[in-house]
C-alpha cells in the first residue's frame, strides 16, 4: 500500500489486527503488557489465538509465553500465537519454533483505499441486499461454504458482541442467498469478513457485487480505507481482491501444537 510509509507500516498494522480481533471478539480477552489472550468456546479457532504485539527481551518474552500457555491451559486448550513480523517481539516466532510450536496457516492482511474499490468494482447484475444484524439466509451461506469451522450457537453470540456498526451483506439469485459478506466500521475503517459463495454462483460477479456495496457502505461511514484477511492458498480470492484495488500490508501466520487448524 504506497497510500503508508514504512515508518507507519508496523503502527498500521497493529491497528488493523486490533481491529479485526474487536470485529471477532472472544468471550474472554485478557490484555497483558499488549498480548491479548483471547478465549470463545465453540467459536473458530482464529478467535481463540494470542495477539502478541509490542516488544520484550529475551527473558520477559519467555515469562509472557508461558503466561498465554498458563492462560490457554486454564481454559482447556493449547495456545495458538498469531505472527506477524515487525509488529510480534523480536526472537518470538524462533522462541515458539524452539518449544514445539508449528507455523501453519499464512496469511495476507490486505488494504484499500474505499474509493478505489468503488471505482474498480462496477455493478453487476446480482441484488444485494444489507442487513445490519445476521439473517439466517446470510448464516446458512457462511456456514456451508466455510465448512461448519465452529458451533452455531457460539458463531452466533460472536456475531452479537460485535459493538461496531456492521453490515452483512447478501447477494440475491432469485430469491436465494448465494453469496455472503460482512463488514464492521471502526475508526475511519471497515473490516471485511466472512466472503463467501455457493458454488452455483461462482464466476456471476456475487463477490465483487459485495465488495462494491460495503465501499458504498463504507463511504456513508466516512472509513475512506477498507482492510481484509486472506489465506495466501486461496488464489481466487486473491485474484479478486487485487482486481478490486487491495495490496499487501503484511503476511502473517500463526504458530500452533497439535493438529494444524482447518479453515
Amino acid at each position: 500500500m504506497s497510500t503508508f510509509g514504512p515508518r507507519r507500516r508496523p503502527e498500521l498494522v497493529r491497528g488493523l489486527q486490533e481491529r479485526a480481533a474487536r470485529a471477532l471478539p472472544a468471550t474472554t480477552i485478557e490484555v497483558r503488557d499488549g498480548w491479548w489472550l483471547r478465549h470463545a468456546p465453540g467459536c473458530a479457532w482464529w478467535v481463540q489465538t494470542v495477539l502478541p504485539h509490542g516488544s520484550a527481551g529475551p527473558v520477559e518474552l519467555e515469562r509472557r509465553v508461558l503466561g498465554a500457555e498458563t492462560f490457554y491451559a486454564e481454559h482447556g486448550r493449547a495456545a495458538r500465537f498469531q505472527i506477524t513480523p515487525g509488529v510480534c517481539p523480536d526472537g518470538l516466532d524462533a522462541l515458539l519454533a524452539a518449544r514445539g510450536y508449528r507455523a501453519e496457516s499464512p496469511m495476507s492482511l490486505q488494504a484499500a483505499p474505499t474509493a478505489r474499490v468503488l471505482n474498480a468494482t462496477p455493478a453487476d447484475p446480482l441484488r444485494i441486499r444489507l442487513d445490519d444484524r445476521p439473517t439466517t439466509g446470510w448464516y446458512d451461506v457462511w456456514n456451508a461454504v466455510h465448512g461448519h469451522v465452529g458451533d452455531p450457537a457460539a458463531e452466533w453470540a460472536m456475531l452479537g458482541r460485535v459493538q461496531g456498526p456492521s453490515a452483512y451483506a447478501s447477494a440475491m439469485l432469485g430469491g436465494a442467498v448465494v453469496g455472503v459478506g460482512r463488514a464492521v466500521a471502526d475508526t475511519g475503517w471497515v473490516g471485511l469478513f466472512g466472503m463467501a459463495t455457493t458454488p452455483r454462483a461462482r464466476g456471476r460477479g456475487a463477490a465483487r457485487s459485495v465488495l462494491a456495496s460495503f465501499a458504498e457502505w463504507a463511504g456513508a461511514h466516512r472509513a475512506d480505507h477498507l482492510y481484509l484477511q486472506v489465506e495466501r492458498e486461496n488464489l481466487p480470492a486473491l485474484r479478486l481482491y487485487r482486481r478490486a484495488g487491495f495490496g499487501e500490508v503484511a503476511g502473517y501466520h500463526y504458530r500452533g501444537v497439535g493438529e494444524p487448524p482447518s479453515r
